[in-house]
Order: structure tokens, then sequence, then C-alpha cells
């Protein structure tokens, strides 16, 4: 039975549509249930990935920047996947002492908090140049399938821990599963690197090989789902040897996605042998090929929705053989390969990551976790010179407004030719905002169409909306801006230590909610007293 506010939102809904529509725009009837949530997502849903190549490039130290440091801490609470690729050609060099800490400033995080010394302007302009001249490499190496083995030394994993620690990130680390011994994994090099990770009293949680099903391509190794399951046994087994690892999260097997099947029978064969050492289940997800994909692909309904399919292949095996285990999104962005240049990194690649969020947290994905925060690539949320890109904006906005408790809420066109061209999806307004009253939600939605959308919301019920609305900084570049604009006004930061504050406008009551042509946005409705909410 439909809930009263739902009835009354559809009523004055439809009385609303009798009112003339703005010209140009396209009415679109949205309802909402609000007197339960459809699930609760984790508090760090919305989490950030580094890629292992950082490593490659030498670029570890720009962890240490203080403008770094403050937009990862924008992005907490959440999870920092240290993984990728690379993980799977990383070996721990415990006494590498090829640099002296106090020639570079450095000093040992503690237990309590304590942070990074940061470094200087100059050095990080230098390790920004270092890092834009090999990025085009690493890209170049990895379609090539050219890795090499490379070193990570205690001082390395220190700035890892040390920036996820302060930015209020905990740390996942990804091992490398290709060192096998008799077709089992050696876990020597894994087993120096916990020792030095408990010494420190590092707490951190791990991960165990990176989209097996594509070692045979890029190592010439081939390991059974079972094998690998066997693997992470053995990993379950040896960290429960460290104190501090007793309570780590374990997370895996990190597949590709499903698409072939054999990908859904490796995860079949892992999950049958290893899944109950798991916190979760991961696996990884890219809508297009970074190197053909277009600006159409961006925009389509098509596109965003075959997502709902892979996510439902990974439930179908999941459910069956470990029902009570969560899955994570382990690793997504827009475009595999490192991204769509001239897409993944401008504001047209938000509709992907928007709708990413919100199809995810809606079908019962407990984590997302996005590649990457910086790095080689064009699909990081901060670019090669530490500033903020469109998604890191998004992502930041998200943070402030979005909570856990997912609602249901359905968008109905009155041109079935345009169906799926507005997306829309609710959730409890973040409770951690102290800005907004209990029972608020917060709505967000995309209007993929080259048309203004009308949003008929419970138009005569809620007269306390605010609007967050996110277009192109750069008005000549629309689609591919590379900046962003919260309500006419351009996001930047204060200074390298300050975000700027968020603020919404409200909309006067009795006024339609029109979403622009090709643009997304947030709306807290304050006064919805959702029951699910209170």
């Amino acid at each position: 039975m439909s809930s009263p506010v739902l009835l009354t939102c559809v009523v004055s809904a439809m009385v609303a549509g009798l009112h003339a529509a703005s010209p140009g725009s396209e009415d679109v009837r949205v309802q909402p249930e609000f007197t339960r949530s459809l699930r609760a997502v984790s508090p760090r849903f919305l989490s950030v990935a580094l890629d292992a190549s950082l490593l490659w490039t030498q670029s570890l130290d720009l962890l240490r920047s203080q403008k770094l440091i403050t937009l990862a801490r924008g992005l907490s609470p959440g999870y920092l996947r240290f993984g990728g690729t690379g993980a799977d050609f990383i070996l721990f060099e415990p006494n590498d002492h090829s640099f002296l800490p106090q020639e570079y400033g450095w000093k040992y995080p503690n237990t309590q908090g304590d942070c990074l010394n940061t470094i200087s302007f100059e050095k990080e302009e230098y390790l920004t140049y270092l890092l834009a001249l090999q990025a085009p490499i690493i890209l170049k190496e990895e379609f090539q399938q050219d890795f090499k083995n490379i070193t990570i030394s205690e001082r390395s994993v220190d700035i890892l821990h040390g920036f996820a620690n302060c930015a209020g990130l905990h740390l996942i680390f990804g091992l490398n599963a290709l060192l096998r011994k008799n077709h089992a994994w050696d876990s020597s090099n894994a087993q120096k690197l916990l020792q030095y990770c408990a010494s420190r009293d590092y707490n951190m949680s791990w991960e165990l090989g990176n989209e097996p099903n594509s070692f045979r391509k890029k190592a010439h190794i081939k390991i059974r789902g079972t094998q690998l399951g066997e693997d992470f046994e053995h990993l379950y087994s040896l960290l429960h040897t460290f104190r501090i690892f007793n309570h780590t999260g374990l997370y895996g097997p990190d597949i590709g996605q499903p698409g072939k099947r054999a990908t859904v029978t490796l995860l079949k064969g892992f999950l049958k042998t290893g899944g109950k050492v798991l916190d979760a289940v991961t696996w990884h997800h890219y809508y297009v090929n970074g190197r053909n994909a277009s600006l159409k692909d961006f925009l389509s309904p098509q596109v965003l929705d075959s997502l709902m399919l892979k996510i439902n292949q990974i439930f179908e095996v999941a459910s069956k053989i470990v029902p009570d285990k969560k899955v994570w999104l382990g690793e997504t962005s827009s475009a595999f390969g490192g991204g769509a240049p001239d897409l993944s990194d401008k504001y047209v690649a938000g509709f992907m990551w928007l709708d990413k969020l919100g199809l995810s947290a809606k079908l019962g994905i407990d984590v997302v976790i996005r590649q990457a925060l910086f790095g080689a690539g064009f699909y990081q949320l901060v670019d090669r010179t530490l500033d903020p890109l469109p998604d890191y904006w998004l992502s930041l906005i998200y943070k402030k407004l979005v909570g856990t408790k997912v609602l249901n809420v359905s968008a109905v066109h009155r041109d079935a030719a345009s169906n799926g061209t507005l997306r829309v999806y609710m959730h409890c307004t973040n409770p951690n905002s102290q800005i907004y009253q209990k029972g608020s939600v917060t709505m967000f939605a995309l209007n993929l169409s080259d048309q203004d959308k009308r949003i008929l919301l419970c138009c005569s019920l809620f007269n306390k909306t605010v609007q967050f609305l996110l277009q192109p900084g750069d008005s000549e570049e629309g689609l591919y801006s590379q900046s962003v604009q919260l309500n006419g006004e351009l996001l930047k930061m204060v200074d390298r230590k300050t975000l700027p504050t968020i603020k919404g406008k409200a909309i006067q009551p009795g006024s339609p909610i029109i979403l622009p042509a090709h643009s997304y946005a947030f709306y807290v409705v304050q006064d919805a007293k959702a029951p699910a909410c209170q």
C-alpha cells in the first residue's frame, strides 16, 4: 500500500503539472517513498584510490603536499585503496635507507594521529613537473602490458599510512599476488611488510591481487579461483599472527567486471574456498574504453543503465555462495585504460560518476572506491598540478549532503521518448551536516538531455528546499570545462589549507525545481519530515 506522503506527493505533482511549464522544458514527476529506507550503505561509501604506479613515477612524496592533504581530508570518512595493476609488481624492501628521512624534513607519524611534515611549495612544483613528464610513459607501458617490478621502502609505507591517517581515511594496501611457489602464493615478502606495519602499530586493511582474471595477459600466469581462495585463507591466517591485525579488513578478489564466463567462473571458485575470510567481495567496473569513448557515451542513458546488469550479475553469484558478505565496487571510474582524454577529467564526467553513486547505493553496493585521487591518467579527481577537477567538487558536495540511508524514488516522464534522461536518487540527508533537521532528505538529479527539466516534487508540501546546482565553470568550454560553478559561483580553494564553504540556494516556496539541460544538482528538502530519516 502506498504511504499517505507518497499519495499526496503524486497528487500535488499532478496539480503542479497543470500550470504552464517553462518554455522549452519538460515536466517530470518524481515519486519518493519516505516511510522506510531501502537499505543503509557504509559511512565510507564514497572512497578513493591511489594507483601503485605512483611508485614508478616517484610521485609518492606528493602525498606530503598540504594542498593534497586538504583535498583528501574533504572526502573523509572514507577508505584509501593503494592498489591497481602495479600492486602485483611491488616488492617490499624492509631496510631500504636510500632516502634519509631527516634530509627530507620527514618524521614518523605516531599512533596518536600526528600528521606528515609537508613539503615546500617549490618541491611540490618540481614533483608535479616530473609527474607530468612521466605520466604519458606510464599510460603507454600499461597499454603495452609492459610492467616492471619495483620496490616499496619503509619510508614509502610510512608516507602512505601517514597521508591516510592525516586525511581521515583508512588505508587498504594491495599485496602482490603474482609471487608464486608451486602454484600457491609465496607470502614471504608480504610477511616482512606485515611485520614492519605491525611494529609501527599501523591500523590498516589488506587486499591480495588486482584483477586476477587478467593475470595471464599481464604476467603470463593463470590462477584458478579455488587456488586464489586458498591464498586468501593463507593471508587471513598470517594476519592473525599479529595482534594489531586480528580485526583488520580483508577484501577481494578485485576481479574485473563480469562479461566473459571465465571471470564469473573464477569468482565462483574463489568465493567457495576463500569467501568466508572476506569482509567484503570486491569487483571493478568501467563503462567504456578510454581510447575510443565519445561525448555521446557520457550522456547515454543506455550506457549508464549497463551498470545495473553488471551489479546484478555480481549479486547473483555472491548471494548464493556468501549471502552474508557486503559487496563493494573496489575500483571504478568512467573509462578504463587510464580514462578518456578530454572527457574523464571534464565536467561531463560528472554524469557517469553521480549516476554510479546513486545506482550503486540503490542496488545494494556498500562502498564505491573511485580510481583515482590523483596520478597518471585522465580519471583522477585532482589534476597533475593538484588542482581539484569537477568530479572532486561533485564528490565533496555528495559527502556533505548525502547520508547513508537510501530511499526509493522514481521519475515519470510525460514523453516516453525522453524516458531515462532525467535520473533521480534520494537519501536521508547527512546528519553530520548539523545544518538540516532530522527528517530532511537529499535528492540528486542528472539531466542528460538538451532540454530543461521541470521537476514536480510534492510542490504543495515542501517549502524549504535548498538547491546545489553544478554547471560548467567555463561557459565557452561547456561540457568540456575543467572547472565547475555552484549556483553560479566558481568553486575553488580559498588557500592551500582551506576548502570553500559549500552554500546552497533556497528555492522560493511554491517555485518549481528547474534542472537546466546537461546539468546535475543536489536538493535538500528540509521539511520533508520523512519517517525513514527521523
